[in-house]
C-alpha cells in the first residue's frame, strides 16, 4: 500500500509543474478575419450591350458585390468602352467597363478623345477580350481575304472601331477603302450574318460572347486567323495587344483559331469613395468560386493580372485593397 502511495505522490509531482506552465501559457491571440468595409454606398455600373460579355459578367460581379459587401452596385446597359468613360464623365455612372487600349485613350486624349479624360482611375483589370472576327464563309480564313468584303467593325468611333483599323493596317489594308464597312453592335452584326447582309463582323470581347454563341447554336461559324508574323506587326504598333488562341471548342469552329486580345478593365471615378472600391474587389476576388458558378469568366480571374494595368493610375480603395495582398500598385 505504501508503495502505491508512493508512486501516486510521485506522478502528481511530475503533473502539476505541466499543469502550472499550461496554466501561465498567454491566451490564443483571436485571428483576425479579412472582412469588407463598413459604410458603402449604392454605385450604377456602365457595362455595354445586352448581348455582351461586360453586360453578363458584370451583371455577376455587380450580384456578388451586393450580396456580400455594404457596397450595392447596380449594372445598366450601354454602347461600350467610350460610352462608358462619358456616361461617368457625365455622373450618371461611377463604375465602368474599358478595354486597355480605350482607356490609354481617354487618359491621354487621343483617339476617341480630343481632350484627356482625368478624373478616373483603374480598380482592376479583370480578363482577356479577344478580338473576334466571325463569318459564316468559310472560304474566308485570313484578315486578308476580307479585302472587298462587307465586314461590320463595331459602332462609329467605338473601341472595336479602332481595334478593327489597327488589324487591318497591319495588314495593309484601310477600313475606308479596302472593305465595305457597316458600323454595328454585336447583336446587330449577327442579325446581318443571318441575314446574308454582311460577309463578317469584328467582335471584341470575353470569349465566349454571348452574340456569337447564340450564332453558333443554327449556324456554322468560322473565325478569322491571324499570322504570327502580322501579329508581331501588330503588338509594334500597338502594344496593348497579346496574341492569344481561341479554342475550337468555344464555338464549335473546325480549328483553333490564332488572334490578339486586350484586357477588360474596371475603372470608377476619382470620387467614390475608398470603401466602395475596396468592396467592390472584396467582393469579386473574395468569391471566386461563387462566381465561377454563374459565369466561366471567374476563373479568369487573378490578382496578379488585376493590378497589372500601367496606363491608369489605380484608385485609393484598389491600392489598400491589393496593399492587404501584398501587391503594391500605383495610385494618383
Amino acid at each position: 500500500m505504501k508503495k502505491f502511495l508512493l508512486a501516486i505522490t510521485f506522478i502528481l509531482a511530475l503533473a502539476l509543474p505541466v499543469m502550472a506552465a499550461e496554466e501561465m501559457q498567454a491566451p490564443e491571440q483571436e485571428v483576425v478575419t479579412f472582412v469588407p468595409m463598413a459604410g458603402g454606398s449604392r454605385l450604377t455600373f456602365s457595362t455595354g450591350g445586352a448581348q455582351g460579355t461586360y453586360y453578363g459578367f458584370g451583371s455577376v460581379l455587380a450580384g456578388k458585390v451586393t450580396e456580400t459587401t455594404s457596397t450595392k452596385v447596380t449594372v445598366i446597359t450601354s454602347g461600350g468602352s467610350k460610352a462608358n468613360i462619358e456616361a461617368m464623365e457625365d455622373g450618371d455612372a461611377q463604375l465602368g467597363f474599358v478595354q486597355t487600349d480605350v482607356g490609354a485613350y481617354a487618359y491621354k486624349g487621343t483617339r476617341l478623345f480630343d481632350d484627356k479624360v482625368t478624373n478616373f482611375s483603374t480598380v482592376a483589370n479583370l480578363y482577356m477580350e479577344q478580338v473576334q472576327i466571325v463569318t459564316l464563309n468559310p472560304e474566308i480564313k485570313t484578315v486578308a481575304d476580307l479585302k472587298g468584303k462587307n465586314v461590320s467593325v463595331g459602332a462609329a468611333g467605338s473601341g472595336v472601331y479602332f481595334n478593327a483599323v489597327d488589324v487591318l493596317t497591319a495588314y495593309d489594308l484601310d477600313i475606308e477603302k479596302d472593305i465595305k464597312p457597316t458600323y454595328q453592335s454585336f447583336g446587330d452584326s449577327v442579325e446581318a450574318l443571318q441575314d446574308g447582309k454582311i460577309d463578317a463582323a469584328f467582335i471584341v470581347a470575353g470569349i465566349p460572347t454571348t452574340a456569337v454563341t447564340s450564332l453558333a447554336t443554327t449556324k456554322q461559324v468560322y473565325l478569322v486567323g491571324f499570322d504570327d508574323e502580322h501579329i508581331v506587326k501588330l503588338i509594334a504598333a500597338s502594344p496593348y495587344y497579346s496574341p492569344y488562341t481561341i479554342s475550337k471548342v468555344v464555338y464549335n469552329t473546325p480549328e483553333d483559331v490564332r488572334t490578339v486580345a486586350v484586357g477588360a478593365v474596371v475603372i470608377a471615378r476619382d470620387d467614390v469613395s475608398e470603401v466602395d472600391v475596396f468592396n467592390f474587389l472584396y467582393g469579386i476576388f473574395e468569391n471566386k468560386d461563387a462566381i465561377a458558378v454563374a459565369h466561366a469568366k471567374a476563373n479568369e480571374l487573378n490578382l496578379g493580372f488585376a493590378a497589372s494595368y500601367t496606363a491608369v493610375p489605380y484608385h485609393a480603395g484598389a491600392i489598400k485593397y491589393f496593399a492587404e495582398k501584398g501587391i503594391v500598385v500605383s495610385g494618383k
